[in-house]
């Protein structure tokens, strides 16, 4: 109702940050069914590409359509850009921005991940979204690469050697965490203080019934390289503050994590089998907790070592 009457002369003023695909809808499915698709990706281990290729076919004003809403006057997007690359037609399913997936993309993603779907979530995957938008003028204004430039820059200060990894993390979670635990195993003997840095998103496939999130599950799958090393540990954290349906931001993890779980009647395996990584973490103290941010621009992973 706020874009009707726009004229050429007006300008709309559009801020725009990661998390919009799920605050900014005007569904063109009921909200359960568009829940539940959502849910269904998510728990297939669907990568944020893929959700939004879905999300798209299924909203009014994602997929560049809100742009056109607007028409004719033109946009002015700010972005904060909380996927990796910075794709402009993905940050929070691109509202303003040309889409640049197809119809047939959308289709083989819903037969991928066995969606089920109702004839009319079908029929609007096959519904092509704006290729083009001449009234949208974009900045970014932030991303995961200055995130991972700011956590070296607070680990330098704290006397470590960063080392940035990547800025495009993009695997499963726990892959992600054994990967930098072997990091710090690695160089546990050399006699440096050394922070590695990781950004980006990974991914979790939900097989069980229990409470985490990508980040919690990420610093647990570490603990068990880095048990028993001293001066070392591994944490990974949501810059939103929230990570999974949970109040953590993520999760830390030390030398002596997997014998402090052990106490607790629990193992690193069994927990990452029933996804259950906030109740593990929270038995040992390992929950980081930040409340909400007020910003998202993906994750940020940190192996310290000496």
């Amino acid at each position: 109702e706020m874009t009707e009457g726009l004229k050429s002369s007006d300008t709309v003023l559009f801020l725009l940050s990661g998390g919009g695909s799920a605050l900014f809808e005007k569904p063109l499915v009921s909200g359960d069914e568009l829940q539940g698709i959502t849910k269904q990706l998510l728990a297939s281990g669907a990568d944020i590409v893929e959700v939004n290729a879905i999300r798209k076919r299924l909203s009014a004003v994602k997929g560049g359509r809100f742009a056109q809403w607007c028409a004719p006057a033109h946009v002015e997007a700010v972005v904060l850009s909380d996927i990796l690359g910075d794709p402009l037609d993905m940050i929070a399913s691109g509202p303003a921005a040309p889409d640049h997936t197809t119809c047939v993309q959308a289709v083989e993603i819903a037969k991928k991940y066995s969606l089920q779907l109702s004839e009319t979530a079908w029929e609007l995957l096959n519904r092509e979204t704006p290729k083009q938008l001449t009234n949208v003028s974009t900045q970014i204004i932030g991303s995961v690469r200055e995130l991972c430039l700011a956590a070296a820059q607070a680990t330098r200060e704290l006397g470590y050697e960063p080392v940035m990894l990547t800025d495009h993390l993009d695997c499963q979670a726990n892959e992600a965490g054994r990967f930098l635990g072997n990091i710090v195993r690695t160089h546990a003997a050399d006699g440096k203080k050394l922070a590695f840095i990781a950004g980006g998103e990974t991914v979790v496939r939900v097989v069980g019934n229990g409470l985490g999130g990508r980040n919690q599950e990420l610093a647990l799958s570490a603990s068990e390289c880095i048990s028993g090393i001293a001066n070392a540990c591994v944490l990974s954290i949501g810059s939103d503050g929230t990570d999974g349906p949970t109040d953590a931001a993520g999760g830390y993890v030390d030398g002596d994590t997997v014998r402090e779980l052990a106490e607790n009647n629990l193992t690193v395996s069994g927990v990452l089998a029933r996804n259950d990584a906030y109740h593990a973490l929270k038995a040992v103290n390992g929950l980081i907790i930040t409340g909400p941010t007020g910003t998202n621009v993906n994750d940020v992973a940190i192996a310290l070592v000496g």
